[in-house]
């Protein structure tokens, strides 16, 4: 079905735009449904030109190694673009995304969108920034996984779903808006299940762990100590591994 111009205006892409700009995207939008656990794209599957935008959901994007090993990049939430790759050519899904939650994803083709681009110039601006983000996001997950110590990424990691997705203030400290179970922290910063257990157990001082994955954030300045690798976090980590 197609999205209405009401519904495009939600999206932080769009908000800018004006309702006759809205007008000529809305009849060459797709929005469809995706329901848990169901596929929507398949590393490896052709791209056809077309934004990809997550209009409601969780989305999660994963990839998976020749030995079977799954790794999580990122969760996707409402108003975020993916299968960037797309918007320039007729290219490879880089990674598999899969429905965490029921959803809807918008798409619009990439030559509806240049379209748009001439009338608004700024559109091109707010989808480099995103771009940008996102390049910045991939540089540190690798820069990580190569050279930094598993509990400074793993503060990392909390430390970016909170300023991505924000915090609800508590008597007791912030708390994630996301919800980061062990499992998923694991596989997103390349370490076991029980490893990521036994860090989070050393970091309780900082942050909490809720049933579910909700994360509480204790305290936050010694949480971005940890997130710049220095040497409070390589010392929790070590007296970590010692008990």
């Amino acid at each position: 079905m197609k999205a209405t111009v009401e519904q495009l205006a939600q999206l932080p892409l769009f908000m800018a735009c004006q309702p006759d700009e809205l007008e000529h995207l809305q009849p060459h939008t797709q929005l469809c449904p995706y329901q848990r656990e169901e596929i929507i794209l398949h590393e490896g599957d052709p791209l056809p030109e077309k934004l990809y935008i997550l209009f409601s959901g969780v989305l999660q994007v994963q990839k998976n190694a020749a030995t079977g090993k799954e790794t999580i990049l990122r969760a996707l939430r409402a108003g975020d673009i993916f299968a960037a790759p797309a918007l320039f050519s007729d290219e490879q899904s880089p990674a598999t995304v899969v429905a965490i939650e029921d959803c809807q994803v918008l798409t619009i083709p990439r030559a509806i969108l240049l379209e748009a681009i001439q009338h608004a110039p700024e559109l091109a601006l707010r989808l480099l920034v995103v771009l940008n983000q996102r390049l910045q996001q991939v540089h540190n997950i690798v820069h990580g996984l190569v050279s930094e110590r598993a509990v400074v990424r793993l503060a990392q990691l909390i430390q970016y779903t909170a300023l991505q997705h924000g915090t609800d203030t508590t008597t007791v400290g912030e708390l994630l808006r996301v919800k980061l179970p062990y499992y998923q922290m694991a596989r997103s910063i390349g370490i076991t299940y029980e490893e990521c257990a036994r860090l989070m157990k050393g970091l309780q001082d900082t942050v909490s762990y809720g049933r579910g994955g909700k994360i509480m954030i204790l305290d936050g300045e010694q949480l971005g100590v940890m997130a710049a690798g220095l040497s409070e976090a390589i010392s929790s980590e070590q007296s970590e591994q010692n008990m």
